[in-house]
């Protein structure tokens, strides 16, 4: 049994390629009207050629959720484009590798601004209009590394994802008694460039995979983006301030 998105606005930041296109596909699939942003144009642009020529709605808006106008602009385009915001996949992050010690101040702050300002300001402007208009659904993408899992050599992402989690869970108390409901999903390794390590094909990554992880592979872009738009919808209504694990066990 599936969601039906038929008349919904789905806004997902990060959209121009990984779980930020899937998720942009899946609620296609079930009749949303899609709007992605992200910094890159053309990367946008694939996602939303690839979304209409499966049948589906979608529009591009070119956006550094970094900046604060950007964050409003994104969420005040796509109410102009079709006339609401019904729920937003906050998916926009960044990885770097380094143990705490050794980053340098840039690197912490690119990691700490993009994935937890980022994620904040995205929630900012998404839950001000919501709160105007009866309420929505905010899925943030966090990771099973930060909240769940720790392994060195990963400070700053690690952190940052920790913090998307908390934020996650704060928010959604904070809003749930205006209708909006707020939860994360936090994936495992998936099949993105993210999920490799430096020198690693993805012959090699599916080798080390079989051990390290209980469900032995790495996660299909589609399982993420199932469960993303299962938490978004209807039949997931009970669900507030939750962190959907979704790792293949390695949390467990």
């Amino acid at each position: 049994m599936t969601n039906d998105f038929t008349g919904r606005t789905v806004l997902i930041t990060g959209g121009g390629s990984g779980i930020g296109r899937a998720c942009a596909q899946g609620f296609a699939r079930a009749g949303a009207r899609v709007v992605v942003a992200g910094r890159g144009a053309e990367p946008l642009s694939e996602t939303v050629t690839l979304v209409r020529e499966a049948g589906g709605t979608a529009h591009a808006v070119p956006a550094d959720v970094t900046r604060p106008e950007d964050a409003a602009a994104m969420v005040a385009a796509a109410v102009e484009r079709y006339g609401r915001l019904d729920i937003a996949v906050n998916n926009a992050g960044v990885f770097a590798p380094g143990p705490a010690a050794d980053l340098d101040h840039d690197t912490w702050n690119h990691v700490l601004t993009t994935n937890v300002t980022g994620t904040w300001l995205s929630m900012k402007h998404e839950i001000e209009h919501m709160r105007r208009h009866g309420g929505g659904t905010i899925v943030n993408i966090a990771s099973n590394l930060g909240a769940h899992v720790r392994i060195p050599g990963i400070a700053a992402y690690i952190t940052a994802k920790a913090a998307v989690s908390a934020l996650t869970r704060t928010a959604a108390r904070e809003y749930v008694g205006d209708g909006i409901r707020i939860n994360a999903v936090s994936p495992g390794p998936v099949d993105t460039p993210m999920s490799l390590l430096p020198g690693e094909t993805p012959e090699d990554r599916a080798d080390r995979l079989k051990t390290a992880l209980p469900i032995g592979r790495v996660a299909r872009l589609e399982e993420i983006a199932d469960a993303v738009t299962w938490l978004a919808g209807d039949r997931a209504s009970y669900l507030v301030g939750h962190d959907l694990l979704v790792d293949g066990g390695a949390a467990a």
